[in-house]
Order: structure tokens, then C-alpha cells, then sequence
């Protein structure tokens, strides 16, 4: 895989979108965004906002909040 250049923006973009993810999800989404960023000519702050945006839909689990131990705040 080549290097990408980012700036600290992005990155942190990247970081930011890895954060809600589980722990398990969080390498393969790293890899994704990396491999979806080195198949693009140009990005920017914008393309890697909407590239992280598409790939955290598809790593992201949607936590079941109907299972629960009745202690919740707001129910």
C-alpha cells in the first residue's frame, strides 16, 4: 500500500470517525479508509470527511438498547 500524505485535519477527521466504532471494527475501518483514500487522485478535508462518513456506516453496530437491566436513565 503507498503512504498517504494527510494533514493533521484529516487525520483527525479519521480518528474522530474511528472513535464510535467497537474496538474489533476499528482496524479494518482504518484499513478501508486507507485503501479507499489511495485509490482516489486527490483528497482534501472534504473527501475524507465523506469517505470516512460511507465507511463508518458500513463498520458501525448499532448498539440494542431494548436489552437492558432496568436501570436505565430514560426509559
Amino acid at each position: 500500500m503507498q503512504l498517504l500524505a494527510l494533514s493533521d485535519a484529516e487525520i483527525t477527521t479519521i480518528m474522530s470517525a474511528c472513535r464510535p466504532l467497537a474496538v474489533e471494527a476499528r482496524e479494518q475501518f482504518l484499513l478501508a479508509v486507507a485503501q479507499t483514500l489511495a485509490g482516489l487522485s486527490e483528497h482534501g478535508d472534504g473527501v475524507v470527511y465523506r469517505v470516512c462518513r460511507e465507511l463508518q456506516r458500513q463498520f458501525f453496530d448499532v448498539p440494542d438498547l431494548s436489552r437492558g437491566n432496568g436501570s436505565a436513565k430514560y426509559r
